[in-house]
């Protein structure tokens, strides 16, 4: 074994005490100093100012307004919001469904998408349950005032979905040039629609779906974009030009060129009634993304789609509440005379809806700021929390909820990059957080400002993903396709770089998480007095789970990227760095059972918020008896 020098046992030995006293909940909070002063398009963590809109963004944008809406967003005159303000259903829950339609009118919506666990695919009406479910929302809908119900579908379906005898191409692809295909295609549309009768429009996805029109064969459609423009038009011949239904193209891409193909075969569209869907950030929901510049290369009406449930940021059931990154995004779109408005999505399945929970003040935010463009999104907290636990209570409520995205963006994030498996402790082996959702992607010159306490600038790719990143997802097939840039610069290697520098900035940044999230626990506990049974219990476990979270993803930090060090070899496998390990799958444990414990673990969903405590064990497994992607190298717990 080399010999290590005394300054880095040293550093361990500060180390070993803070982590220990943080894992203990015995540090004391304080205050994150400013980052020093960036230039360009770098991202920042931990401020939330107007977010970048650089010139690489190369997103599609879909969007749309509803057919009984006014031309252009800039007719809604103040106080009146824009033309189109829409929510967006996921959950198959009728329950579910009748709560936020109840909330509809006192937020003026005018638009409801139907999507996901209810009808993804138009194919799926020919369900009878589905198919109820869908009218029955539909009707309801109306019945509240919504002028505009959207169903969504994806084209094309699987592959062998359509008869044999049009998969006539090489491989067994649709031959796209025979007219037989087409004219089953828009009668297939008809008979769809036809169980459906009363909704007023359909959102299309059209890239990234089934058999993948692009790679069907054609001889006369020779490029991708001119296959997806030609999908487009016979889906609008049937919906836009037969029935009078509204059209929106919903855009998805995972980098920059998919992005710019979809914008280029938006062009070639020809039916000139459909309209665009994009979301308030190129490829997903991560508030790290800047916002979605191509907005203002697309000619049509723009309907913007925003995430107010917290996809990958706890779904509702924790601290979510990002009034300013909602409203700053939306000034932004704002200022774009193709934009016609917004619609907001309600639940992330099952029980997940955020109505009547804190994290409904997403929703406050997006309606006040679009009828009010000089509303501070700050005042925007205190406004919500005085309508709903009462003026009294209010400074301490707005005051928490505040918290929320400094807590999530130091807990879910890892120095600028989401580890959270659509908000699931998942730091490896899920990739996607290294080889996929990367801000960087989006981002030129990509580098980003930390704050949390770190302070420091990184580059995305030399310096957040070639450390954060185990060795195979750096080298990921999905790495090479969507990045090669990447490779291309030298930006990455092939090896495990996790180091002690980049260690101690990870636990810098969970423990401010942790402080972040104690704070915001004391805030509502000052509440408590003036605040109905109800809500004070509500609220008080919505952050009891954000403090229980925050803790769990700093101990497993602490663990799980001190193993990826300790796995580099002998010189590596210390007492200290052992130490330092196990106090981190000590606090995972305890943590977990704390978790499994707590009575109150909130709705169902996607996310179920208890089962992170299983994830949690299965890093306790892994590294104390061996992890077969790290050459099943164990940590014995090192001797007292």
């Amino acid at each position: 074994m080399s010999m290590i020098s005394t300054g880095v046992v040293r550093r361990w030995t500060v180390l070993l005490a803070a982590v220990g006293m943080a894992l203990a909940g015995a540090i004391q909070p304080v205050d994150a100093r400013t980052a020093p002063g960036t230039t360009g398009t770098t991202g920042t963590v931990g401020t939330r100012t107007t977010p970048a809109a650089p010139g690489t963004t190369d997103t599609a944008s879909t969007g749309t307004r509803t057919a009984t809406a006014a031309t252009d967003a800039s007719t809604a005159g103040p106080g009146h919001g824009s033309a189109v303000r829409g929510w967006t259903l996921l959950s198959d829950s009728d329950q579910g469904a009748d709560d936020v339609l109840a909330k509809a009118p006192s937020y003026d919506i005018n638009h409801l998408q139907i999507s996901h666990h209810i009808v993804h695919d138009l194919r799926q009406v020919r369900e009878e349950r589905r198919r109820v479910q869908a009218n029955r929302i539909t009707d309801a809908a109306h019945r509240a005032g919504i002028g505009e119900v959207a169903i969504w579908d994806h084209a094309l379906y699987r592959l062998d979905y359509y008869p044999e005898r049009f998969r006539t191409g090489p491989g067994g692809t649709i031959d796209l040039d025979d007219p037989e295909f087409w004219v089953w295609f828009r009668n297939d549309y008809r008979e769809m629609l036809d169980l459906v009768p009363r909704v007023d429009a359909v959102v299309l996805t059209f890239i990234e779906t089934g058999a993948r029109v692009e790679r069907q064969h054609s001889t006369r459609l020779l490029t991708e974009e001119a296959k997806l423009a030609y999908l487009v038009d016979q889906v609008a011949d049937v919906v836009n030009e037969e029935r009078g239904l509204g059209l929106y193209l919903r855009t998805f891409g995972y980098f920059p060129q998919e992005m710019e193909r979809t914008i280029k075969a938006i062009d070639l569209v020809g039916n000139q009634a459909a309209k665009v869907m994009i979301k308030a950030m190129p490829h997903d929901f991560f508030m790290t993304h800047p916002v979605d510049t191509t907005v203002t290369r697309i000619t049509r009406p723009v309907l913007v789609e925003y995430d107010t449930t917290g996809e990958y940021h706890g779904q509702g059931k924790i601290a979510n509440a990002f009034t300013e990154d909602h409203v700053n995004r939306m000034r932004y779109y704002q200022k774009q005379r193709n934009v016609i408005g917004y619609v907001a999505r309600t639940d992330r399945y099952k029980e997940s809806r955020i109505t009547g929970t804190p994290t409904e003040i997403n929703l406050y935010a997006l309606h006040r700021a679009d009828r009010d463009r000089r509303v501070s999104p700050k005042a925007l907290y205190r406004e919500f929390a005085a309508r709903t636990y009462g003026r009294r209570a209010a400074p301490h409520i707005a005051s928490a909820l505040s918290r929320s995205y400094e807590i999530i963006t130091s807990v879910m994030y890892t120095l600028g990059t989401n580890n959270a498996n659509h908000s699931r402790l998942d730091y490896d082996p899920y990739c996607s957080s290294y080889d996929r959702s990367i801000s960087g992607k989006w981002i030129d010159p990509p580098y980003t400002v930390v704050r949390h306490g770190v302070n420091k600038r990184y580059h995305f790719w030399t310096g957040v993903i070639e450390h954060l990143a185990p060795s195979y997802c750096k080298t990921s097939a999905t790495m090479k396709r969507e990045n090669p840039h990447v490779w291309e610069n030298g930006w990455l290697t092939d090896t495990n770089a996790m180091n002690h520098t980049y260690l101690r900035d990870v636990l810098t940044e969970k423990a401010y998480g942790v402080r972040q999230a104690e704070r915001a626990l004391s805030e509502v506990r000052r509440a408590a007095p003036h605040l109905s049974p109800g809500h004070r219990g509500q609220l008080t476990a919505y952050f009891e789970r954000t403090l229980l979270t925050a803790r769990l993803h700093q101990a497993v930090t602490t663990a799980y990227f001190g193993y990826r060090i300790y796995v580099r070899g002998a010189e590596h496998q210390t007492d200290a760095l052992k130490r330092l390990i196990w106090r981190g799958l000590d606090a995972t444990r305890a943590i977990a059972d704390e978790m499994r414990a707590y009575p109150d673990r909130s709705t169902t969903g996607e996310w179920e918020w208890i089962r992170d405590a299983a994830e949690a064990d299965k890093y306790l497994t892994r590294i104390s008896q061996g992890w077969d992607r790290y050459q099943n190298i164990a940590v014995p717990r090192p001797s007292a």
